[in-house]
């Protein structure tokens, strides 16, 4: 059995190196490294794939989302909503714009943002929601957007873990992830389903006012050369980067499909064992690309089986350890009250990542299955 990886990208690779090694070497010759023609193909590819008006590439994910935050004009002191149980990228831009993160539970299923949850934290204050597709799975739009309209607010989709995920309202259309709110963004970090090899991200939109604002923004704010027309900042998707991303793009829906089947095989292999949780997938499985494969498991055993799985040489991971209301950053004691985060509470204790990739084979989900299983215990 081949070594086992948290996220195999060297074996990605030997399959797109001859397309990504040509790509790079002809960029390297014609030294179009920024704001080049691999950057503006991948640009148009992407609207394309996802059928929205308008992709603006940018630097990074977290610069994603603070761009957008700028895009809507968002004030300091106005208050942004979003969820207690993700990574700290998607509140700490809101802290550095001077807006006032709202940090709120989630559902105890999905592990995404709890609607409910939203509308109990909203004042006349509240300008916007951002929720997050964490680990793969659509956060529930249908509310969300329900919520946002009744109370005049905008949407910011942080589809990071998300992208090639299909969301299906309860009319039955079907839309990308990241395409339904006023804007989306995502991150092409290496390890992500669709990811490059260094920093990389995007805005999504069909607000064609909203896209001409965030073409400015990403590029200190000119439309033309040394005309500054808004506030901006230096936030561009090199051509480097572009060029892997457009080798990886037409092949997105085929490496979801294999986590798919990975997670399958993961979740056959813990059925009957009632110490744990596995995934749960909303609607079917269009909603869910796991860019995580996320158990909880209940009788007390995680932080013992992250030893005994490291022991073992099978990598795992802990998102999230800390809930961001507990976080020294980000703490609020006049606002949060520990009974408002019942579910992040008792994730941050249970929860554990497997090994999730489009390379993982039968006999290494076998084998860590196997691990997971017999230290666990079935009783």
């Amino acid at each position: 059995m081949k070594k086992i990886q948290m996220v195999d990208l060297k074996g990605q690779y030997e399959e797109i190196k001859e397309q990504v090694d040509a790509s790079m070497q002809e960029i390297i010759q014609n030294t179009s490294f920024i704001n080049g023609p691999e950057v503006h193909q991948f640009q148009k590819e992407l609207e394309e794939y996802l059928e929205v008006k308008h992709v603006i590439p940018c630097a990074n994910g977290t610069d994603a989302l603070q761009i957008a935050m700028m895009g809507l004009g968002l004030k300091p002191g106005e208050e942004v909503i979003t969820v207690d149980f993700t990574f700290a990228a998607t509140v700490e831009v809101i802290a550095l714009l001077n807006l006032t993160p709202v940090l709120v539970d989630v559902e105890p299923h999905t592990y995404n943002i709890d609607p409910k949850a939203i509308e109990k934290a909203i004042t006349p204050k509240t300008k916007a929601i951002v929720p997050v597709h964490l680990f793969g799975q659509s956060a529930n739009m249908d509310e969300v957007m329900r919520i946002a309209k009744a109370h005049n607010l905008f949407v910011i989709e942080d589809n990071a873990q998300a992208i090639g995920a299909n969301y299906r309202s309860s009319d039955k259309s079907i839309k990308r992830t990241g395409t339904i709110g006023d804007v989306g963004t995502t991150s092409f970090f290496p390890s992500k389903n669709l990811g490059c090899y260094g920093d990389g991200g995007a805005l999504f939109t069909n607000n064609d006012e909203l896209a001409h604002t965030i073409r400015g923004i990403v590029n200190h704010g000119m439309y033309e050369r040394y005309h500054h027309d808004v506030v901006g900042v230096n936030s561009r998707l090199d051509s480097l980067q572009a060029a892997v991303l457009r080798a990886k793009l037409p092949r997105l829906d085929i490496y979801n499909e294999a986590r798919k089947e990975a997670a399958f095989k993961y979740s056959t292999a813990f059925d009957s064992n009632k110490n744990i949780i596995t995934p749960e997938v909303v609607s079917d499985c269009d909603t869910h690309v796991f860019h995580q494969y996320t158990l909880r498991i209940m009788n007390g055993k995680r932080d013992a089986l992250v030893k005994h799985l490291q022991e073992n040489n099978i990598p795992c991971g802990i998102y999230y350890p800390i809930p961001l209301h507990a976080q020294k950053a980000y703490a609020d004691a006049e606002r949060y009250n520990e009974e408002d985060f019942k579910v992040t509470n008792q994730l941050v204790k249970e929860v554990i990542a497997l090994p999730m990739h489009t390379e993982l084979d039968e006999d290494q989900i076998r084998y860590i299955a196997k691990m997971v299983n017999d230290f666990v215990g079935k009783d």
